[in-house]
């Protein structure tokens, strides 16, 4: 029996997981730790059930809500693949690759029809503008894959910025991973995000990219998803990726 005796009920550590505090896992080490409370009274049985629309949680003193009824989706995109809904040319869209999401969202910035990586798709227009508005200055960063061997005063160059359109582009990290015979490969960090910035950054240097991957977003990574593929964001994810830009986050549990 839960704190109620309906069954609208979840468990306390599945309700800790989907508001963004810790995984499931760490919410159950929080129950069993004392750390929770349920409407004032101690919870230290995980399993015990709770009403999210009645019940007053607590996590260290902290209240704890479920996050808004948006969805977070991050897809690796293809290159040949364009970021829009749809395309008058009826080219292949990122929208034709979330096979079995029965939400509609929308791609938050753009990635070239020849870049490649990761695109998040989400239905919180609040979320997407603050990440794509140069105010919050969300990092992105990128593996680039460029012709030649640029020299390290090149770089220091891209580094301090590169005049587009009329004015310059912010400051940005650069270093070399590795090089082959005719290119070189670097880790780019970028804290805005200009149509096709990077390309034209290495194009104005003299030399040109081969490839270019989005490897991440803020705290939100690629690693582990194969290309064409998408997967919802977990709960911790999206309570990272909304602080990042200043949005109300559920606030992450210390020992979590």
């Amino acid at each position: 029996m839960g704190i109620h005796g309906e069954r609208s009920l979840m468990r306390i550590q599945k309700f800790i997981a989907h508001a963004g505090i810790c995984s499931r896992r760490s919410a159950e080490r929080l129950v069993a730790q004392g750390r929770v409370r349920v409407n004032g009274r101690l919870v230290t049985r995980p399993g015990t059930e709770v009403d999210p629309q009645r019940d007053q949680i607590t996590v260290d003193g902290r209240p704890v809500e479920l996050a808004e009824d948006h969805v977070y989706v991050v897809l690796h995109k293809p290159p040949g693949v364009v970021t829009t809904v749809r395309d008058p040319h009826g080219r292949p869209t990122v929208m034709g690759l979330l096979k079995g999401l029965r939400r509609r969202v929308y791609p938050v910035g753009r990635l070239d029809l020849d870049s490649e990586g990761l695109l998040l798709l989400t239905d919180d227009g609040e979320l997407a503008n603050r990440l794509i508005h140069p105010r919050y200055k969300v990092e992105k960063r990128y593996r680039v894959t460029v012709k030649g061997h640029p020299k390290e005063q090149i770089l220091a160059r891209v580094s301090r910025g590169i005049t587009l359109d009329g004015r310059p582009t912010l400051p940005c990290t650069v270093r070399e991973i590795k090089r082959s015979r005719r290119s070189t490969t670097l880790e780019v960090v970028l804290r805005e995000g200009r149509k096709r910035q990077i390309r034209r950054m290495f194009e104005a240097v003299g030399h040109p990219v081969r490839r270019l991957v989005r490897v991440a977003v803020g705290p939100i990574e690629l690693r582990g998803l194969a290309p064409g593929r998408w997967r919802h964001l977990a709960p911790e994810e999206v309570a990272l990726i909304r602080r990042a830009v200043g949005l109300p986050g559920r606030e992450t549990a210390k020992g979590c």
